[in-house]
């Protein structure tokens, strides 16, 4: 939303300066984009007067003028039709750039003549699309004059972002209401008087039953004949140009003008181009419209449309039609004021990809009760700029009742605000902004008479009602959102907060929450960099992770690109990853915490720990340590997550259940048995990571945080931590076994024992393939274990090793059915 100072000042009564006004803006809520000074555009510019205009002696259409400027007599070569003796111009001189041409003046020759600067047009300036000359000014215009202070051009243009619950702030009405209630000034009055009209309107308007409910509540019409459709007023176009629009004619600047002065949308029918009267109504499959913008768009069934006999001759609150539109040759227009439903509005203009000024309005709930106001204002000033003669208004259908109520305490601002903030400045926030405040016992029973669901205020409560222009509020949360928002946040002190036991608190944040921000600090720990994704992915990506169904697709995507819920994080972190190595990152560790969706319905959310590592896992070096990231790296980050979060890693089963979209042979599920899954890991699946972009192969792991068993009971300290004084014995054992064995069942089988004695199991060799079956048999390997030993009570004797050896091999052959490798 754009608008000058100057126009806000036509609203607002105030003596605060611009950055004053600037920063109350941010701080009530809407936010500053920027300022555009024209002085830092315009501001070189000065006013010069033209003693003589002589032919240049080497070109018939350059004339060698003498400019009296603030610096003295200058020689300007021109070659304008209009440049000649006796005339004030605009002057640029040299080091001055010039906007509409890109160029800084110099000093330079034209044709063997030197001429130190130029005159201006208006187009050079950027005032307008005029070229056919100079600017010429009048004769009150002072030589050596700034040009915009002459040209009241000397007006900055302020942007600022609406959010989407703002649609009053969408006129520049709006915008002087917040700044006069914070106390940057006075609203001004703005009463519209009725414009009597003088005649019945030839044109009648009907809406049709199947609109008229929701649709377009309320249609107002007025015939306006014996108008002059020229150019619109200076001050018109150039509040017009400042916003960045371009001027097109007195007829549909006004609309424009109304539109962004009040937020109220209107539209001019040349009425001689409609055919019989104007009927709101639904679209039918297969009519077409060619709009204002010259673009033929096709309308589909239950798209709002004005038509007449003839057939649609505008889009219900997005745009008008270009056969009815208004030409320089208009002489009787049709004025239309209008309220249309603001879901319908911006489904049509979604629909249609057709983006207006007044869609915007609609689509965020223009202010129904200003329909009629609106009629009045626009009838105004056609009347005053264009001349004419006003009929009779025509409506169909009523304003839409938007009257509500709701009941304010005052102490519930304070409690939660924070700020003491006193009932009576309460009072005056809100009737400031329009609402309606009434105590006990007054309005608020009369209400409560009229309808026995208006809200009754008791005592010191406050009955509040609120404006049509606020559709947004919507009970008193909304409220107390408005005073303080008034009052201003940035007034909040910081207190501390009471306590409601001596002693010390209870832990603010829960288990879980505890355990995920314990997940982060470890995963980051372990190398990754956290990612945070969208909670939204394609259709066919969720499809790749089982995801993608009815279940889980969003009702209304912003994109089609996130049309569904995620059912794992690996797609963001996958995309990530990708968009990094097309940059040339290629080793990379990424993690989230988040919230997958597998399901849609409440509870079947999930709160998951996901890691992805792809490329080497180390840069290039001298000392060979690099080497591509492998399923172990994964197992062992999950592992050390897992037992940072107090999972019993030592008692966990490796299982075969992965998911389809990790390698099958890659990859496996840790648990506390089937039903009870903690994580899962391995390779990501090559036909996954070629869906998505990915150069793989790509490692990843996922961590259930639900799923892991909170203890039993908590303990303040740690357990004790236990030594050993006696030398601890290792020996090594080599296995012949089947080639398709899980090497795990095996180093369970030794670990399991003599669970006194032995302390650790690891696997230090593996031989297998060809040359292992060619020397132990078709389908065997070797696998040789390390067994540690840790006695507590005695130092181990020979024959006590002895026996925990035979009572390894007899557990790993009952286990596995292998033998001891000679």
């Amino acid at each position: 939303m754009k608008f000058t100072l100057n126009w806000l000042k036509d609203h607002l009564d105030t003596e605060a300066t611009l950055d004053e006004i600037l920063y109350a803006l941010t701080d009530l809520g809407l936010e500053v984009e920027g300022v555009e000074n024209p002085e830092d555009r315009l501001g070189a510019f000065r006013i010069g007067y033209v003693q003589s205009a002589e032919k240049h002696p080497d070109a018939d259409r350059l004339r060698v003028c003498m400019v009296e400027t603030a610096d003295g007599t200058q020689q300007i070569i021109c070659g304008a039709p209009n440049a000649r003796a006796g005339i004030k111009v605009v002057v640029a001189q040299p080091g001055d750039y010039v906007p509409g041409i890109d160029t800084t003046i110099q000093v330079g020759k034209i044709r063997g003549v030197e001429s130190h600067g130029m005159m201006a047009s208006e187009r050079e300036l950027e005032l307008s699309d005029e070229h056919d000359g100079i600017i010429e000014l009048g004769e009150d215009a002072q030589v050596g004059q700034r040009f915009i202070d002459y040209a009241g051009l000397n007006d900055p243009v302020i942007e600022i972002a609406i959010t989407p619950n703002r649609p009053d702030a969408l006129g520049v009405r709006g915008i002087a209401r917040d700044l006069a209630a914070r106390g940057l000034g006075t609203l001004k009055q703005a009463d519209i008087p009725a414009v009597p009209g003088q005649y019945d309107s030839p044109i009648k308007v009907y809406l049709a039953p199947e609109v008229a409910d929701e649709a377009c509540p309320l249609f107002l019409g007025r015939h306006i004949r014996g108008v002059t459709n020229g150019p619109s007023p200076k001050w018109m176009q150039q509040r017009l140009i400042a916003i960045g629009l371009r001027p097109i004619s007195a007829l549909v600047d006004i609309t424009n003008y109304v539109t962004y002065d009040r937020g109220r949308p209107l539209h001019v029918f040349d009425a001689d181009k409609v055919t019989g009267d104007i009927t709101v109504r639904f679209a039918k499959d297969g009519e077409t419209l060619t709009a204002l913008d010259g673009k033929d768009y096709a309308l589909a069934d239950g798209m709002t449309v004005i038509a007449d006999e003839a057939g649609p001759e505008g889009i219900g609150g997005i745009m008008g039609g270009e056969l009815s539109g208004c030409t320089e040759t208009t002489t009787n227009v049709y004025l239309e004021a209008a309220w249309f439903d603001p879901i319908r509005t911006a489904n049509t203009g979604r629909a249609l990809k057709i983006n207006s000024d007044a869609r915007y309005r609609f689509e965020r709930g223009a202010d129904p009760a200003f329909t009629p106001d609106g009629m009045e204002l626009g009838t105004r000033l056609i009347l005053d700029l264009c001349g004419g003669e006003a009929s009779e208004v025509v409506q169909a259908g009523e304003v839409p009742d938007t009257a509500r109520r709701y009941i304010l305490r005052p102490e519930r601002v304070v409690s939660l605000v924070g700020m003491e903030i006193p009932r009576a400045e309460q009072i005056r926030i809100l009737e400031a902004l329009g609402f309606d405040c009434a105590e006990p016992g007054t309005v608020a029973k009369a209400m409560a008479a009229l309808s026995p669901v208006a809200p009754l205020a008791e005592a010191g409560e406050i009955s509040v009602g609120v404006p049509s222009w606020r559709p947004d509020v919507q009970g008193e949360a909304d409220l107390v959102e408005e005073v303080a928002r008034v009052a201003s946040l940035t007034k909040l002190e910081g207190k501390p907060m009471r306590r409601a036991k001596p002693g010390v608190a209870k832990p603010v944040l829960t288990p879980m929450q505890t355990r995920t921000a314990s997940a982060r600090r470890t995963i980051a720990g372990l190398g990754y960099n956290e990612c945070v994704t969208y909670s939204f992915i394609q259709a066919d990506h969720a499809a790749l992770f089982g995801g993608g169904t009815d279940a889980t697709e969003v009702a209304n995507p912003i994109s089609s690109e996130m049309s569904h819920m995620r059912p794992t994080l690996l797609p963001g972190l996958m995309n990530a990853a990708a968009r990094n190595q097309a940059r040339g990152f290629a080793d990379l560790a990424l993690f989230e915490v988040g919230m997958a969706f597998p399901g849609g319905e409440p509870g079947e959310e999930k709160l998951l720990a996901t890691g992805i590592r792809v490329g080497q896992t180390a840069p290039r070096n001298a000392h060979g340590t690099r080497r591509p990231v492998d399923l172990y790296d994964v197992k062992a980050d999950a592992e050390a997550l897992l037992a940072t979060l107090g999972a019993p890693v030592e008692r966990l089963m490796p299982m075969r259940s992965a998911p389809e979209w990790y390698h099958p042979g890659r990859s496996a599920v840790l648990g506390l048995g089937p039903k009870n899954p903690l994580a899962v890991f391995g390779e990501l699946h090559p036909r996954v990571v070629e869906a998505l972009d990915l150069k793989g192969p790509a490692m990843a792991f996922t961590v259930f945080l639900a799923n892991i068993p909170f203890p039993k009971r908590k303990s303040a300290t740690r357990p004790a931590l236990t030594l050993a004084d006696l030398q601890a014995v290792e020996r090594d054992f080599a296995f012949i076994v089947d080639a398709d064995l899980e090497t795990d069942k095996l180093v369970r089988a030794a670990k399991g024992a003599d669970k006194a004695l032995i302390e650790a199991v690891s696997v230090f060799d593996v031989f297998a393939g060809e040359r292992a079956e060619a020397q132990m048999g078709a389908g065997k390997k070797s696998v040789a274990i390390a067994v540690r030993l840790q006695p507590t009570e005695a130092t181990l004797t020979d024959k006590e090793i002895e026996a925990v050896g035979e009572k390894v091999v007899a557990a790993v052959k009952k286990a596995t059915g292998g033998e001891l490798r000679a």
